[in-house]
C-alpha cells in the first residue's frame, strides 16, 4: 500500500502530474529508502486506505510515455492527507477555549504582520571607534 501512495505523492509533485516509468522508479526508490520518517508517514496514510489500488480506482493512468495522476487521484490524496492531519492534531472542544495566557499566545506560531522581520540595514549598528577612543585616552 505505501508503495502506491508513494507513487501518488511522486506524481502529484510533478509539474504536469506525469512521469516516465524510469523517473518514477528512481523517485520512488529514493523516497522508500530515505528513512523512517517517510516510511512512517506512508504507513499513517495507508491506515486510511487499506484496500487501495490506484489503477482500479483510476487515480493513476498508464500509457507508453509513463504514468499520470488523475484529478480524482489528486482529490483522493488531498482528502487522505487531511484525514491523517486531522486525526493527529489534538482535539479541543469549541466550548472549552484555552484558559491560560500561554495557551492563547501559543495558539499561533505565525509571525505578526504588523511586526515584519528586520533586515541588516534596519538594525542599529555599533560604532567601532567608540570603544577604541576610550582605551586610547585612558
Amino acid at each position: 500500500m505505501s508503495f502506491q501512495l508513494t507513487v501518488l505523492k511522486v506524481l502529484a509533485g510533478q509539474s504536469a502530474g506525469r512521469a516516465s516509468v524510469a523517473d518514477l522508479r528512481q523517485a520512488v526508490a529514493i523516497l522508500m529508502n530515505s528513512g523512517k520518517d517517510w516510511t512512517d508517514r506512508m504507513k499513517r496514510l495507508a491506515e486510511h486506505a487499506p484496500d487501495l489500488n490506484i489503477f482500479l480506482a483510476k487515480f493513476v493512468v498508464r500509457d507508453d510515455a509513463g504514468w499520470e495522476i488523475t484529478e480524482e487521484g489528486r482529490l483522493f490524496l488531498a482528502a487522505l492527507e487531511t484525514a491523517v492531519a486531522v486525526r493527529r492534531s489534538p482535539l479541543r472542544s469549541v466550548d472549552d477555549p484555552p484558559t491560560t495566557e500561554a495557551a492563547v499566545s501559543g495558539a499561533t506560531d505565525a509571525p505578526k504582520l504588523s511586526d515584519p522581520p528586520r533586515n541588516r540595514r534596519q538594525r542599529t549598528r555599533r560604532r567601532r571607534g567608540k570603544g577604541r577612543s576610550n582605551r586610547q585616552t585612558a
